[in-house]
């Protein structure tokens, strides 16, 4: 049984703004955590802004889905890239309190992106 539904869009651009700016390590480390970083850099070493969009539209997504932000830090949002390429949420502090007191034991997550958009749909169960 579903218990709540989350989507998000996120413009690419706005990403790659901020990966542009003089304090693009500090929204990298307010946002993502070190491993999801690792995950959307490509061959070259550069990070991908088209991922990371990606992954903070599922962050959002997931708040939603939760039904709730507040108190929320977007880095205990983990979102988690399997071997075969399947995407997963970790939760931590306050999402996976909210997400025990909510019931949820699962959370789906489905990744996109195209042209100048990511988005993402998170379903709690």
């Amino acid at each position: 049984m579903a218990i709540g539904l989350g989507i998000d869009l996120v413009a690419i651009d706005a990403v790659a703004e901020s990966l542009r700016g003089e304090h693009a390590e500090h929204y990298l480390e307010r946002i993502y955590t070190p491993r999801e970083v690792d995950d959307c850099r490509g061959a070259g070493g550069e990070v991908d802004p088209a991922r990371l969009a990606a992954r903070f539209a599922a962050k959002e997504a997931t708040m939603k889905a939760l039904g709730s932000g507040e108190g929320m830090r977007l880095t205990d949002i983990e979102v988690r890239r399997e071997a075969s390429g399947q995407v997963r949420i970790e939760l931590s502090g306050r999402p996976a309190e909210l997400a025990s007191e909510a019931g949820i034991e699962q959370l789906a997550v489905s990744l996109t992106h195209e042209g100048d958009y990511a988005a993402a749909a998170v379903l709690a169960s």
